[in-house]
């Protein structure tokens, strides 16, 4: 199979070829891991991705076109938090939340009637919060981690003329604290662990998900309409929204 048919079979399972919006909805939880110290049942975690795949005619490849919301859980309740520790609990706005898809040979597992599209995703890049300047809220001057994604779709994905198919995942996110939880430089970080579906539609949203979103920022109900850059992320909206230096 060539790298643009492993493209387009990626590409129904993430998304819909036609350019249709599709939601993504995940669970899971959060725990903390730091050297000589016990794991901790920090957080639950719960969110949605809204996109719209797009033709790349540069790349010939797609645009994925996404909107993500996410927030922290009491691990016990699983209500939406407002404080932890007695800080203010910054959730997930990342808007944009973009990505180029080129042909290239996605990993792909068989398993049975079903296949798993693999990504395993190294991130480091300088981080938008330097410790010089954050202190409380950075680790290091360098953002590490690493995306563990897993994707799984009917077998008849590589087969189908359908726009789209039905679609399980899981991820897993190993990072540093988060910029409001003001761990400082402490060793240490956090593993998230979650699994998730793609939406037969936005109605299946879980309703305080829906009334949460539609109360502060309705827009994340949907995807972009254009590509737009740089991406948002914690780090930066953080830095933008919260982030008065806290040297």
């Amino acid at each position: 199979m060539t790298p643009a048919e492993l493209l387009h079979a990626f590409a129904r399972t993430r998304a819909s070829l036609d350019g249709t919006e599709v939601t993504f909805w995940w669970t899971g939880d959060i725990h903390s891991w730091a050297p000589g110290q016990p794991y901790r049942h920090l957080f639950g975690f719960e969110g949605v991705n809204v996109a719209r795949l797009v033709e790349d005619a540069e790349g010939g490849g797609f645009q994925l076109l996404t909107r993500e919301a996410g927030f922290y859980l009491d691990p016990r309740t699983r209500e939406i938090l407002d404080t932890w520790e007695d800080k203010p609990v910054v959730h997930i706005w990342n808007d944009p939340a973009n990505l180029r898809l080129r042909p290239f040979p996605v990993p792909v597992t068989e398993l049975g009637d079903q296949v798993c599209f693999s990504l395993e995703i190294p991130v480091a890049h300088p981080s938008p919060l330097p410790v010089a300047e954050y202190p409380l809220n950075s680790a290091d001057d360098t953002y590490r981690a690493l995306e563990l994604f897993q994707f799984f779709a009917p077998e008849e994905v590589f087969t189908t003329e359908e726009p789209g198919v039905p679609c399980t995942m899981s991820w897993m996110r190993m990072s540093p604290w988060l910029p409001w939880m003001e761990q400082g430089q402490r060793p240490g970080g956090l593993a998230f662990h979650c699994r998730g579906r793609k939406l037969g539609s936005p109605a299946e949203v879980p309703e305080r998900l829906r009334t949460y979103i539609a109360d502060r920022h309705p827009q994340y109900a949907h995807a972009p309409e254009k590509w737009t850059e740089p991406n948002e992320t914690s780090w930066t909206y953080f830095r933008t929204h919260h982030g008065s230096p806290s040297r």
